[in-house]
């Protein structure tokens, strides 16, 4: 055989061996994947590992080792090598060395919530692309399906090289599943965690707590729920006589990394999907168009509609909604005591199922001027009753509910946001609002205020006029009756809303009273009402407000509740176009018998009351009262000075 047909015989081959090879490699496993762990191979159940990649040194650059941060980059993997599924997967690594987490790819950081987060106490990361992984049986071993590959990216401190800084521990965190502690070699940790033989999945029956009552009570029902989201209807109810709301601010946590995807009878302050983007729900909904997400805050804002969005098919259509906020008392009108909205709400892993229903926590609601509330924990109770969709006479009951219970809380010194001065006949100065009543203003920071002073007497026209106008009024009036004026004046109470009440007349049989309501915000108070509560004696006395709705509840402390009357309910804005401004007032007289107290002392106190409140928000009042001693001469002198004027005239006349 002549060379040439040699060179062409081991030329062909050599190409069948190269096609051979091919096919082989083909028909196989991709030559560049990573051969699994020798642990992994004989692992019977759910192997799972950290492996430090990399670090290096971050700026600045310390010469206190514990103090200098290190960036690192590690990889973790759950492979799930049994016969079951795994189904929403989570794996615990107990960071130690102060970590911040900064990206986790293939996972979602559970308790962190946005990342960059502190973990140094360790940190549950739970799937996102990935929250289920199947058998290798039933996928021919595809390790895509049964293995979570999550890489990892942050900041460690301390550790200083040739150490290792490795996590103290890993394990999985799925019920029914036992680890061993893990073998640690260099910068690898690895472990197998199998199927607990002893655990049995209990059925536990639902325990209820009953419905507890309270001033404000929010009830939070589930209605519809699936696998990644669930429609949710939330209910307040004002149950106190003399506790409301206007224009509400709700909020709370999300614990769970859930989301506002669309809301009706209600919206968030801001409308912000960030979060979503940013955060855990992006790596889970990939393919979700976030501009359209509602809200994707961790403690969003949410208020009420205005009325003309209650008939809008989108927005509105929900029972007791689109009020601007207003939750009036029940003795108001019980119409106006309930709010209600809905909203739908997404889940992140490892929540993917429709019984995992979790309430957000720390709730927190507020007003404009209304009383402080403190909200308690959401509390599970048995499911609310619905009215049936059909029309029909059948109970529909939500799928669960959580009930938030939430009290009037007394304001502390200087946080409330109404005052009231005392004022009467017999005396010519005004006892005014608190220094501070509401809180200090920019002049105590500079030092141009003391705002531990005494408040000064006023002149009766100084109640008309805004507070930083006052002073050339304060001080001449101070001046004229002989009063001290301190070096540093009193600060300013900065009160939104002010009272006066001033007595009006005293005799044998009875007196009066005058109350003038001054608002000094731009914005209008609809429906408002006020409430006063003095001695039992003197409350029994009430006999009628002339200008406003008056009622005497005898069951709440013996209170006076006062409204404006049909016509006259809106206690309107501060006139801001007038020098000085000039407030929105309401004014009304009231008249009192003595029958029930005949000893009663005007002066000493009796005739003015002990509590005032306005929308439900307690006011500071004076600590003291017009004496009768005051700068003008008592009536009642005046009156015997005439009758011993006319005894003596008359006994000159007889004699």
């Amino acid at each position: 055989m002549s060379n040439i047909w040699r060179c062409k015989l081991l030329s062909s081959l050599l190409t069948l061996l190269i096609i051979s090879s091919c096919v082989y490699v083909c028909e196989g496993q991709d030559p560049t994947a990573v051969a699994l762990p020798p642990a992994a191979e004989i692992c019977d159940g759910v192997f799972i590992s950290y492996q430090l990649l990399d670090r290096r040194k971050e700026f600045p650059h310390v010469k206190n080792v514990t103090a200098q941060s290190w960036a690192f980059n590690a990889t973790a993997n759950v492979l799930n090598t049994g016969k079951d599924v795994l189904r929403s997967w989570k794996l615990f690594i107990g960071f130690q060395h102060d970590e911040i987490l900064v990206s986790a790819d293939g996972g979602i950081p559970f308790e962190a919530g946005e990342l960059p987060a502190a973990v140094g106490n360790g940190t549950t990361l739970v799937g996102s692309n990935l929250p289920d992984l199947e058998t290798s049986i039933n996928t021919a071993n595809d390790l895509d399906q049964i293995q979570a590959l999550i890489k990892i990216s942050g900041t460690q401190f301390g550790v200083k090289p040739p150490g290792l800084p490795m996590p103290k521990n890993i394990k999985l965190d799925n019920d029914g599943y036992r680890c061993p502690r893990p073998t640690t070699k260099k910068r690898i940790m690895q472990a197998c965690c199998k199927r607990d033989p002893k655990y049995k999945k209990k059925l536990l029956k639902a325990k209820f707590i009953p419905r507890q009552k309270g001033d404000l009570t929010i009830s939070y029902d589930v209605l519809q729920s699936y696998d990644n989201n669930y429609l949710v209807q939330v209910t307040m109810e004002n149950h106190s006589p003399l506790g409301r709301l206007d224009r509400w601010n709700l909020t709370w946590e999300w614990t769970r990394g859930e989301f506002i995807q669309q809301m009706k009878g209600a919206f968030t302050r801001e409308v912000d999907y960030s979060g979503c983007i940013y955060g855990p729900p992006g790596q889970f909904f990939k393919d979700m168009d976030f501009s359209n997400v509602m809200n994707c805050q961790k403690h969003p804002v949410i208020s009420d509609m205005p009325p003309e969005k209650y008939n809008d098919t989108d927005l509105g259509k929900i029972p007791f909604c689109c009020r601007n906020g207003s939750l009036l008392p029940i003795i108001m009108d019980p119409s106006q005591s309930k709010s209600i909205f809905q909203m739908q709400v997404f889940k992140i892993p490892p929540d993917l199922d429709k019984k995992s229903l979790f309430p957000p926590a720390k709730w927190k609601i507020t007003g404009v001027l209304n009383p402080a509330y403190q909200c308690g924990p959401p509390l599970k109770v048995q499911p609310t009753i619905l009215p049936d969709k059909r029309g029909l006479d059948a109970i529909n009951y939500a799928l669960a509910s959580w009930q938030i219970i939430c009290n009037i809380t007394k304001p502390k010194q200087r946080k409330t946001r109404c005052c009231v001065s005392f004022s009467a006949f017999y005396n010519e100065s005004v006892v005014p609002c608190n220094t501070c009543a509401c809180g200090c203003d920019g002049d105590e920071d500079n030092g141009r205020c003391n705002p531990d002073a005494k408040a000064m007497f006023l002149p009766s026209e100084a109640l008309l006029v805004p507070f930083e106008n006052r002073t050339k009024k304060t001080v001449a009036w101070a001046k004229l009756k002989h009063f001290q004026v301190p070096r540093k004046l009193p600060c300013g109470d900065n009160c939104g809303v002010s009272i006066n009440w001033h007595v009006a007349s005293d005799h044998k049989g009875g007196w009066s009273a005058r109350i003038t309501l001054f608002n000094w915000k731009p914005l209008p108070f609809k429906d408002w009402f006020t409430a006063l509560q003095f001695k039992k004696g003197v409350s029994n006395g009430f006999e009628k407000v002339y200008s406003f709705n008056g009622t005497l509840l005898r069951t709440f402390n013996h209170t006076i509740f006062m409204q404006g009357i049909e016509g006259s309910n809106y206690l309107i804005g501060q006139d801001n176009d007038t020098n000085p401004k000039v407030p929105g007032k309401q004014q009304s007289v009231i008249s009192f018998t003595k029958k029930f107290m005949p000893g009663m002392k005007i002066s000493k106190g009796d005739g003015f009351p002990t509590k005032v409140l306005f929308n439900g928000e307690e006011c500071s009042i004076p600590t003291h009262f017009p004496m009768k001693n005051g700068n003008q001469r008592n009536v009642y002198l005046v009156q015997e000075l005439l009758i011993l004027v006319l005894a003596f005239t008359m006994i000159q006349i007889l004699y």
